[in-house]
This record gives structure tokens, C-alpha cells and sequence, in this order.
């Protein structure tokens, strides 16, 4: 059975999250890809105290083959230029300039290859008042309203946990590599692909931004910890149980009864209080009052399952310990297991994108630095032990 990428070959020069797991998607479906990292590896690799690739390189370059190539070199730009002659895409998530500066323009990589897909993932873009700000995970966050828009309304601003932003703007690029094969298929021509990780954060702000545009003279505090952004949904909170805490929301009217009827409340259903939408928005704190004195009572699963068989949406707040062991994730395939050569088998994901016709087999553990520089630069470029050796007397490569 064909994979959805055969056939498809990618040079990944990505560091940390975005790129790679750009990359990782990629792998996963079947492209090969070609980790092209710097004579020290990329910056995350050496992210341990023990020397070995800490767990999230694992996580993010599975099923990728890794050459080094010194692009900070004359001959290094030229085996990387002779390189793009034969790959189909290039992810790269740089410093803004920094492409320019190695005189690895994509116009230019693009003239020698008309049929690359150039794919730039970049904290604010190319253009715009923010391009040539140096863009993190938490920086973006604190541009685009996430950290403003988390936490409660009497405390102070926070971060989500997550580096959510870094994936989002991964999951984007990778998005619009795969309409720009897609295209490619029907024109023939390559062409650049970029994404702001920016950009992708604005339209999460829906319901932000709802109860801003929505209700233009109520009063919004910019936080609002647990509920709804737009504090236009009740019940809508996280509520203490007895092993700890449960997520419940109610969009629609059977799910409020069906909360109230699991709480012994059936009383309330049609109340003045809270028989409408409205009248439970208005006097949400009160209701999550009386539910907090239900769910208190017990366990975070009892909850859930008497309120799902309700159909309402309801989780338990399970703990990172919890979701890395999640028994749903790993009957889903989602969490697989690796062999590494030091840290024996490791746990890391698979493809959250299923395609039933061109399914992930076995993953292969992510690659040692170089560990595939002589049969890559072989195979795709000629080169023969001789050259081999000369390049890597000259540290061109590794």
C-alpha cells in the first residue's frame, strides 16, 4: 500500500518545535525527510544534562535520516544549493533574515529547482511592523492575546502550558505544503509557503473576540480563569470533585437538564434563575456554586460517567503523569514506542492526521547527528569516499 508522501523528499533545516514537527508530519505520511543540521546539531538535540537527545527530539523527529552540512561555509552553501536540486520541499524556521544572510535566498534556491515548495514558518512573517522581531513561543503569546486572555480575573496574566503556538504555526506550514503539491501537481511549479505562527493565533480568539464584538457595552474582564472567553455559556467551568478536578459544559438546553437531573436538581429546570440561556449566563456564579457542592461529593470518572450518559461534554482533568500513560492514546496508536540505543524504548507520537488508505507503520527512533551524511550526499549527489573524507577533514561536514 502507497503512502500519501512516496515519493516525496524534504530537506528539513527546522530547529526546536515548528519545523521539526512540520518535519515529523511529513515523515509520517510517507515523505523522506532529510534532517540537515549544523556540525553542533540543531538547538534542541543538546537540550539534556546526560549529553543523549532529551525526549522531545525524540518526539518530533521520528522517521527522518540526519546529514551535516556546514551552510556557514562556501562549500557547505553549495552542496546545500546542489541538495535543493534534488527535494521536492524545504522547511526551514530561521531567524527572520538569517536565509538571506547565508546567501540562501528562497527566490534564488527556487530558480535552480522551479519545483520547490519553499516553506518558511516565522514567528510574525515577512512583512508587517513586527517581521524582524525574534519570535518564542511565549513572545507570541504575549503578542497575540493568549497570555493577556489566561488565567483569572484577579490574578495576573499567564501563559498557556502548552507550547501550543510553536505546533499551531507547525501544523499551518505543513498544511500549506501539502496544497502547494497539491497545486504543483497542476501547474508544475513550486512555490514559497509562509506562515506567522502570529497569524495562526488570531482566529482561536473566536469566542474572545465574541463577547467583545456581541455584547460591545457589557463589561468583560480580560480574564476569565476556567469559563467561557466570552462568559456567554453556563454551566461552563472546571469544578473541584473529590480526587481532584471535571470539566463540564453545557451548549445546549438537554445538556443543562441533564446536568441538573445527575445533580438531583430537576427543580431548577425551567427556574426563573436558570431556565434560559441568559438567565444562566447572568447567574453563573451561583450555579457554579451549587454544582461545585454536587461534583465535591465525588470522584472525577462517577461524574463523567453519569453526565455522559446524559450526552453532555465532560472530562476529568487528568494530570501530565496521567495523559503520558493515557490508555485512549495508546489504543489510538497515538503514542508509540521506539527503540534508542541509550535510552532504551521511549514513548513518542505518532500521526494525529489518519488517512485509512495510507496508514503509519513502523516508526523508526530519530536519527544521531549525521548518522546519514556519506549515504545521503551519495545517493543524491555522487560523491565518492574521497570527497567524502576531504569534506569532513575540512569540517564542511560531520
Amino acid at each position: 500500500m502507497t503512502t500519501a508522501f512516496e515519493g516525496v523528499r524534504v530537506l528539513e533545516i527546522g530547529q526546536i518545535y515548528n519545523g521539526p514537527y512540520c518535519g515529523l508530519l511529513m515523515a509520517l505520511l510517507g515523505a523522506e525527510v532529510i534532517k540537515l543540521e549544523p556540525p553542533t546539531g540543531e538547538r534542541l538535540r543538546y537540550r539534556s544534562a546526560d549529553g543523549v537527545e532529551p525526549h522531545e527530539f525524540l518526539m518530533l523527529n521520528s522517521d527522518k535520516r540526519s546529514i551535516v552540512v556546514d551552510i556557514k561555509t562556501d562549500e557547505g552553501r553549495e552542496i546545500f544549493k546542489d541538495l535543493i536540486k534534488n527535494v521536492d520541499v524545504v522547511i526551514e524556521n530561521f531567524a527572520p533574515g538569517t536565509m538571506k544572510r547565508l546567501g540562501l535566498d528562497p527566490e534564488e534556491l527556487m530558480k535552480l529547482n522551479p519545483r520547490l515548495v519553499y516553506a518558511s514558518g516565522k514567528g510574525y512573517g515577512h512583512e508587517g511592523p513586527y517581521a524582524d522581531m525574534a519570535a518564542m513561543d511565549i513572545t507570541v503569546q504575549a503578542m497575540s492575546g493568549t497570555i493577556s486572555t489566561t488565567g483569572f480575573p484577579d490574578g495576573p496574566p499567564v501563559k498557556a502550558g502548552p507550547a501550543f503556538i510553536d505546533f499551531l504555526g507547525g501544523i499551518h506550514l505543513f498544511g500549506g505544503i501539502a496544497a502547494a503539491l497539491f497545486q504543483r501537481e497542476r501547474t508544475g511549479e513550486g512555490q514559497i509557503v509562509e506562515v506567522a505562527m502570529h497569524d495562526t493565533v488570531y482566529p482561536t480568539l473566536a469566542s474572545v473576540l465574541g463577547g467583545i464584538y456581541n455584547f460591545p457595552d457589557r463589561e468583560l474582564p480580560e480574564r476569565t480563569g476556567n469559563r467561557h472567553s466570552g462568559l456567554a455559556v453556563a454551566p461552563y467551568n472546571v469544578y473541584k470533585a473529590a480526587d481532584g478536578w471535571v470539566a463540564i459544559i453545557s451548549v445546549a438546553e438537554r445538556h443543562f437538564e441533564a446536568v441538573m437531573r445527575a445533580a438531583g436538581r430537576e427543580d431548577l429546570i425551567g427556574s426563573t434563575e436558570y431556565g434560559d440561556p441568559l438567565s444562566r449566563m447572568v447567574n453563573m456564579d451561583s450555579l457554579d456554586e451549587l454544582l461545585e457542592e454536587w461534583t465535591s461529593t465525588l470522584d472525577r470518572w462517577a461524574i463523567v460517567e453519569m453526565l455522559t450518559e446524559g450526552g453532555v461534554p465532560c472530562a476529568p482533568v487528568l494530570t501530565a503523569r496521567e495523559v503520558a500513560e493515557d490508555k485512549h492514546l495508546v489504543e489510538r496508536g497515538m503514542i508509540r514506542e521506539v527503540t534508542h540505543p541509550v535510552r532504551g524504548q521511549v514513548p513518542v507520537p505518532a500521526s494525529p492526521i489518519r488517512l485509512h488508505s495510507s496508514p503509519v507503520g513502523e516508526m523508526r527512533v530519530a536519527p544521531s547527528l549525521g548518522e546519514g551524511t556519506d549515504e545521503i550526499l551519495g545517493e543524491l549527489l555522487g560523491a565518492d569516499p574521497g570527497r567524502l573524507d576531504r569534506l569532513r577533514k575540512a569540517g564542511v561536514i560531520h
